[in-house]
């Protein structure tokens, strides 16, 4: 079953990071996140966005 929410194991997999630095960037507010009983919880249309944006991001850095 494909989830709509994910862990911090399964964002960490998804991204090829460690779950350590998935955990740092979700508290650093880095990563679109929210947590649900202590536990870090991630909306796979959010990191997806995320993504996009921090691509851009990129792509802007490189023009001269």
């Amino acid at each position: 079953m494909d989830s709509d929410i994910m862990t911090i194991r399964e964002v960490a997999e998804y991204l090829k990071l460690t779950e350590k630095t998935t955990y740092r960037l979700a508290a650093e507010g880095e990563l679109p996140g929210f947590k649900v009983g202590g536990s870090w919880r991630f909306k796979r249309q959010d990191l997806e966005k995320w993504i996009a944006a921090q691509k851009k991001a990129t792509a802007g850095d490189k023009k001269p």
